[in-house]
């Protein structure tokens, strides 16, 4: 877990001990008063479980501190913020992160990104975004809104077209050759790809297995011109807006860049992968 995150759930805990401790109650005492195990206090107070709204809302009301629960769900929000748990992103599908990621494209001229081991959704065909989001819903156990997600992220693609836009990916090869459905699927995705070398919005680089590396590509992420990075994990998504965060992400970007093959060489690379698809 991100040690930003941890500090701040950290600081929320010792603030909800404060209250605890200002109603003249120990932890056990306090449990009974909410109907919990005492074990969730404790939890919540040393910063091992996050919150839920009802949660604060119930904490706020047993230390007879009603003022208190405006300030507690903002610390809240701020964690949040950043930190953004895909169960309540996808509670009704994925469609409603979808219109989200277009109207952030719509306010970016320049999006780089790096995929580790899947095609970035920008480029990828209906049948492959398809079969994504009905493995993401299944693996995450949300509604599936299979085709209205679809729909949207075509939609998005739109972008790739315009003419004040630029798009920058690096794909690591182990994407190009990681099977999520049938060969014809597959191949399609491929030829896709490569159909997409040359388009004078977006420069494509892939980085092969045999490139030296001054730093592997440990995970994917995205950069939002200068202003936003977002990182997805198993269970969350976070959206960077420090300076830091950006200026790490893009070393990141930079480096890895340095070995990726464009242009010709980078459809001779996706050309080689698709002919073993071929050959199934």
């Amino acid at each position: 877990m991100s040690t930003d995150f941890q500090s701040g759930r950290e600081a929320l805990g010792a603030r909800l001990r404060q209250l605890r401790a200002e109603a003249g109650v120990n932890g056990k005492e306090f449990a009974a008063r909410l109907g919990w195990q005492p074990s969730k206090v404790s939890r919540l107070q040393a910063g091992k479980q996050t919150p839920t709204l009802a949660d604060l809302e119930a904490w706020a009301a047993a230390a007879d501190r009603p003022d208190a629960l405006a300030e507690l769900k903002g610390r809240l929000n701020g964690l949040e913020t950043t930190y953004r748990s895909w169960r309540r992103q996808l509670a009704v599908g994925h469609r409603a992160r979808q219109e989200q990621a277009i109207a952030e494209t719509d306010v970016t001229q320049v999006i780089r990104g790096v995929e580790v081991v899947r095609i970035p959704g920008l480029f990828q065909t209906p049948d492959y975004a398809r079969t994504t989001f009905a493995a993401a819903a299944d693996f995450r156990q949300v509604a599936r809104d299979v085709d209205d997600a679809v729909r949207a992220r075509m939609r998005r693609q739109q972008a790739l077209y315009e003419p004040d836009r630029t798009f920058r990916f690096l794909v690591w090869e182990g994407a190009l050759h990681a099977r999520i459905g049938p060969p014809a699927m597959h191949a399609a995705q491929l030829d896709r790809l490569m159909g997409l070398v040359g388009l004078d919005t977006v420069e494509l680089g892939i980085v092969p297995f045999s490139a030296e590396l001054r730093r592997a590509p440990s995970h994917g992420f995205w950069i939002y011109d200068r202003r936003l990075v977002i990182v997805e994990t198993i269970s969350t998504e976070m959206w960077l807006e420090d300076a830091e965060s950006i200026a790490l992400y893009e070393r990141a970007w930079n480096w890895l860049a340095e070995s990726a093959v464009y242009g010709a060489q980078a459809q001779r690379l996706i050309a080689r992968v698709r002919h073993t698809v071929a050959a199934r």
